[in-house]
């Protein structure tokens, strides 16, 4: 969300040269170890979890979080770099609180109601949140004619108001999904999920013995690592080597020259053409496992251990592009 949005991002830091470069290393830094952290603290806090209050809570946040970045855009526009980069900084923070809880939510309460394809469902729609972004950001930047962006001086970068209908967007989508969720949990639960959410919550309405049958057992983070470490590195591996991506991503600019350039190939549209580019391959892979069998590769952990260390051949690939408008090696 936050990367596809770079473009107006680079409009607000243009007076601070060290925050125009680093700006996006903050952003992957705060998200990822903020959902790190999260993530940690909530699988040592299994037995007593309310995963739907832990969906809502995380829907909220949202709500939240790109209100306030919504109205940004046409509040407090004369603020310092430094101000609007903790504030950013704040709401990266947020958003992360909001993502680590949904991933949790979201998965234990798929798994609760005992259908496998639903979780495959979960992952297909982190790929589809990963393609909306882009293509409401483009879709934003496309809507403002090039009048409405010499008025507000802002010329080829991002404007405020595509910036505004990119953010307005996804608090829609937020409270769509809190709506429908809400509906969901109040007159669809599965009586698989109701077993589990009465286990987790420590209520004793059966015997003895069916509640040792739905006790939660809890498995050390170790015993697991020992167990999968090699699906667990290739996971880490993975994770580490793509956020360099999105610092390259946001560098890359057109080969054209921007004065004569399509409106797509200028950076305010190129930029998040190149991350929907990356998140529409980013779902095809994860639509690719339910047609192609490629799920039978967790049978065999070091070659998926061997394809994660690959993806470092990227890096390099990254440098024949068009980097900072250095001149491209492959055009």
């Amino acid at each position: 969300m936050f990367l596809a949005a770079s473009p107006y991002f680079q409009h607000r830091f243009s007076s601070s040269a060290y925050l125009l470069t680093h700006f996006l290393s903050y952003i992957t830094c705060v998200s990822t170890i903020t959902n790190l952290v999260l993530v940690t603290l909530l699988a040592h806090l299994q037995r007593s979890a309310s995963y739907p209050q832990r969906i809502i809570t995380s829907l909220c946040l949202n709500l939240v979080c790109f209100t306030l970045l919504a109205l940004s855009t046409t509040l407090f526009r004369s603020i310092s770099p430094e101000v609007y980069f903790a504030f950013l900084m704040l709401m990266v923070f947020t958003a992360s609180l909001a993502t680590g809880l949904c991933q949790n939510g979201v998965f234990a309460y798929a798994a609760g109601f005992g259908v496998p394809r639903y979780t495959q469902g979960i992952m297909t729609g982190h790929g589809i949140a990963g393609v909306l972004p882009c293509i409401a950001q483009i879709v934003s930047v496309l809507s403002v004619s090039r009048d409405d962006e010499a008025k507000t001086g802002i010329g080829q970068q991002e404007s405020s108001k595509s910036a505004f209908v990119y953010f307005l967007t996804a608090t829609a989508i937020s409270f769509f999904t809190l709506f429908a969720f809400l509906y969901l949990h109040r007159h669809g639960p599965s009586r698989q999920y109701k077993t589990i959410e009465t286990a987790a919550d420590g209520i004793d309405t059966a015997q003895d013995e069916t509640e040792e049958a739905t006790e939660r057992k809890v498995v050390s983070m170790w015993t697991l690592f020992r167990k999968l470490r090699y699906l667990s590195l290739a996971v880490f591996l993975s994770f580490a080597i793509t956020m360099f991506f999105p610092v390259f991503t946001q560098q890359i600019l057109s080969v054209r020259p921007a004065d004569t350039a399509p409106r797509l190939f200028q950076p305010d549209c190129f930029i998040p053409l190149g991350f929907l580019l990356w998140n529409a391959g980013d779902l095809a892979g994860r639509v690719a496992t339910g047609f192609l069998r490629l799920a039978s590769l967790i049978q065999y952990p070091r070659i998926v251990f061997l394809l994660s260390i690959l993806r470092v051949v990227f890096l390099p690939l990254y440098l024949l592009c068009n980097v900072k408008g250095r001149g491209a090696v492959v055009k």
